[in-house]
């Protein structure tokens, strides 16, 4: 991975909360080591990664990471969490085309924080991924 980049385990937890708190955008994909998609999206989520050296990537595992994934709903793979800061502005399941994701976080970098933070209780759905899915409330626990 880049060096903007890391595979979440229990030692550099610490690592991803000093990015969110820094306002840094954060792309978490959340894969399985089993999952044959995962391990070939892999390697375009990487590239990903360095395309956009001013964003903060990480890579979750979500049996590797179970306490940490908790009951997070990943329906398939890849999905992805794109937060910045406290505020969760994607979360899903994308094609596993790293064009696809570069377009999608094109498009969510391009809001302002006060558009992002009005859209994150803009529905239902959103509201939950603000409760569910956040990655700093994770840390915390």
């Amino acid at each position: 991975m880049a060096a903007n980049g890391i595979t979440l385990d229990s030692s550099n937890y610490t690592q991803l909360a000093a990015w969110l708190e820094q306002d840094d955008w954060v792309i978490a994909c959340l894969c399985a080591a089993w999952c044959d998609t995962c391990r070939s999206y892999r390697d375009g989520f990487d590239r990903l990664a360095a395309r956009h050296p001013d964003k903060r990537f990480v890579w979750i595992d979500i049996e590797d990471q179970a306490d940490f994934i908790g009951d997070i709903d990943v329906e398939n793979f890849p999905t992805l969490l794109i937060q910045r800061r406290d505020v969760v502005a994607f979360f899903g399941t994308v094609l596993p085309d790293a064009g696809v994701a570069d377009r999608l976080l094109s498009a969510q970098a391009e809001r302002d924080p006060a558009e992002l933070l009005a859209e994150a209780s803009s529905s239902t759905e959103r509201q939950d991924w603000q409760r569910e899915c956040n990655l700093l409330a994770r840390l915390a626990r």
